[in-house]
């Protein structure tokens, strides 16, 4: 391809990413690539650079097109300001890529030459004057929700999410040792170490495709984010307990789950995919993992929530809620993800989750433990769901999630703050994901 072809290709991506009904941006490139098999994989890896550089950049992208009067912001503007500030592109460079020839996108036109001259001198994205949303690249209408949550912090926080996440992996207990993966690893070329915090976890110092390796294939490792881990190493899952995934969506914390038993007990893993469920069972099977019941639902509400919380009165020890959110914490992941998060779109999440967690809990035995978690940094689906729950609910009760720490990690410093039962885990602090995990307990009586 030429690189004006791979400029087309982007601003069609872009394009696509801009609609309603837009898969995720990893699973619209790899649709892309399927179905132009004549693009190799350099003009792959060029166009995902764009696509990806824009949507990282987009708030900064977007400030400097309002700032030069570039007009619209559409894919092809913001595209222009990544070649421009990101690829660091002249004016004379542009007009060999623009050139409507074949593939080639149409010429530059006057007003897009013009914000070409004027950021020829321009080194980068920043200025002194941005705001602290824009310089982060954040949506705008979250900025008195940062500047409350982060306060003089928040231009450090904001900004690790402006990297790439890290790429983490899962040792499955079942299958082995943290050492026997990175021996197995290593004798594919691949080369891992330790995470900081959960004992479980590699870090691997660069992407690479793992599905192919016999260490994946044998189920010894899942890929997963140190953060996740340790939410779900929180459960505090023992060998003999009866545990509701309520959320499990592909399975990955119920995997984590099950090895923490040592597949001796049980664990419903619920939700209201079926497509999911049919994923995370062939996880299951891959991992060696035969204590888990899949459950398909139909809501929140499904009559066998009722069904259960009539007959046992719960009854189980451990009910985790993974809930669905906003994956604000993700976004270093998934950038597209922040610029399709609207106000209305953030207050129907915490209704929906209000409403998981009040249902959820009826499955939670007396003496038992409700685990709420969110890969959000956001309040309102984290520290404002709880005070509500608890509010409307005074048989359960904060239990400090450090205590839990102190007894399933006690080798290893909490990360978290010791002002608040709860733990947060950010980019910025612990090079995680952005987690939230409340622990809280049902009383006996």
């Amino acid at each position: 391809m030429t690189p004006g072809a791979r400029i087309s290709a982007s601003i069609e991506i872009l394009d696509r990413l801009a609609q309603a009904d837009a898969p995720p941006a990893d699973k619209l490139l790899a649709d892309w690539a399927r179905g132009n098999r004549y693009a190799g994989s350099k003009d792959k890896a060029a166009i995902a650079e764009v696509v990806y550089g824009v949507l990282r950049r987009r708030g900064q992208i977007d400030w400097w097109l309002t700032r030069c009067q570039g007009g619209v912001p559409t894919s092809r503007a913001r595209i222009l300001i990544w070649l421009l500030l990101g690829e660091g592109l002249r004016l004379t460079d542009l007009d060999q890529r623009f050139t409507g020839d074949r593939f080639d996108p149409t010429p530059l036109t006057s007003v897009e030459k013009r914000v070409a001259v004027e950021l020829g001198s321009q080194k980068g994205f920043g200025l002194s004057c941005q705001p602290v949303t824009v310089a982060a690249n954040m949506p705008e209408f979250l900025s008195d929700a940062f500047a409350e949550l982060y306060g003089e912090d928040a231009a450090r926080q904001l900004a690790a999410h402006g990297h790439e996440g890290a790429v983490d992996l899962r040792v499955n207990s079942l299958k082995g040792a943290r050492d026997d993966a990175i021996a197995a690893l290593k004798g594919e070329d691949i080369s891992a170490r330790p995470t900081s915090l959960s004992p479980l976890g590699l870090r691997l110092p660069e992407r690479r495709p793992l599905s192919g390796t016999k260490a994946f294939k044998d189920g010894l490792i899942e890929p997963q984010d140190e953060g996740s881990q340790l939410a779900a190493l929180l459960v505090e899952a023992k060998p003999g307990m009866k545990i509701v995934d309520f959320c499990a969506g592909a399975g990955g914390k119920t995997l984590a789950l099950a090895a923490a038993m040592g597949n001796a007990g049980r664990i419903i893993a619920c939700d209201v995919s079926e497509a999911r469920v049919r994923r995370a069972q062939q996880r299951f099977k891959r991992a060696g993992v035969f204590n888990v019941e899949p459950r398909v639902l139909s809501s929140e509400r499904d009559k066998w929530v009722k069904r259960r919380k009539a007959k046992f009165d719960g009854g189980f020890d451990r009910v985790l809620v993974d809930a669905p959110c906003s994956g604000s914490g993700t976004w270093r992941r998934n950038p597209d993800q922040k610029w399709s998060l609207t106000q209305e779109g953030l207050s129907e999440l915490a209704e929906k989750q209000a409403s998981i967690l009040e249902s959820a809990s009826r499955l939670v035995a007396p003496g038992g433990r409700l685990i709420y978690v969110t890969c959000s940094i956001l309040r309102q689906e984290n520290e404002d769901q709880i005070t509500k729950f608890l509010a409307e609910n005074a048989n359960f009760f904060e239990h400090p999630v450090q205590e839990v720490w102190n007894s399933t990690l006690p080798d290893i410093d909490y990360p978290g703050g010791t002002d608040t039962p709860f733990l947060r885990l950010t980019p910025a602090d612990h090079g995680t994901d952005g987690f939230f995990v409340a622990i809280l307990g049902r009383k006996l009586c």
